[in-house]
């Protein structure tokens, strides 16, 4: 098995916000969108008028805005640590005519404690790898969460061999521009297994939460909040 190699945590050189701004991941991020609506409609539950939704790790905005139109009576907070990232979210934001009072960025770094409101949602896209302490996430997610809340994180999950990486690049960043094809790489090699993160949510006291392999390169942990205890982890069948 691979052993893990950390990447830095914040991407803030500006090559790299502007490819990842420029890319098209227009098909995971709205299949990120969909999950949370059928997590919702499987539960028989809906966000309610005011309900705030957070995006952890949120980059360029690109699941943030996508919350603020789907879920259009609920006000959206997107935290990232690079200043650049935050300032391309922003610009988006201004540029799609959704208002701050309904979508907002701010800097912040995890773990975090509170971020004003608590959250009926919180959700991460790809920022588990980059945390050299996945504590920071998952420590972070009862403090910041309502009575009631979803949470949701996708990520890519490591492989077992370089041979594997190779065979997932050649299959999805073939054609990406240099700086996508050695980040997404390295993000391989940065990322967790499954039972890795198992472990972490058991450790965290989130074990009621599911965390399951998504197609052939990603992980997703998800659930409710509410009734969090220690020991129940459980995959999807």
């Amino acid at each position: 098995m691979l052993l893990r190699i950390t990447e830095p945590e914040v991407m803030n050189d500006p090559l790299q916000v502007d490819a990842y701004a420029a890319a098209d991941f227009s098909n995971t991020d709205q299949a990120m969108v969909d999950r949370i609506a059928t997590l919702l409609e499987s539960s028989g539950n809906s966000f309610p008028d005011q309900a705030r939704l957070l995006d952890l790790g949120c980059g360029p905005g690109n699941i943030s805005s996508r919350l603020a139109q789907r879920w259009p009576h609920c006000s959206v907070l997107g935290l990232d640590a690079a200043d650049r990232m935050i300032a391309v979210a922003d610009e988006r934001r201004s540029a799609a005519g959704i208002s701050r009072e309904r979508l907002r960025y701010k800097k912040a770094f995890l773990p975090l404690s509170q971020a004003g409101k608590p959250a009926n949602l919180i959700v991460s896209n790809s920022l588990l790898h980059h945390l050299h302490d996945p504590h920071q996430l998952w420590s972070s997610l009862i403090p910041l969460a309502s009575a009631h809340c979803l949470v949701l994180h996708r990520d890519l999950r490591r492989p077992d061999s370089e041979a594997c990486i190779d065979q997932l690049c050649d299959r999805h960043v073939a054609n990406a521009p240099a700086v996508l094809q050695r980040d997404y790489r390295a993000s391989l090699h940065a990322s967790f297994t499954l039972e890795e993160v198992k472990a972490q949510l058991h450790d965290a006291g989130l074990g009621c939460l599911q965390v399951f392999a998504v197609e052939d390169r990603y992980l997703e942990v998800g659930g409710w909040i509410t009734g969090c205890q220690a020991g129940s982890v459980q995959s999807r069948p």
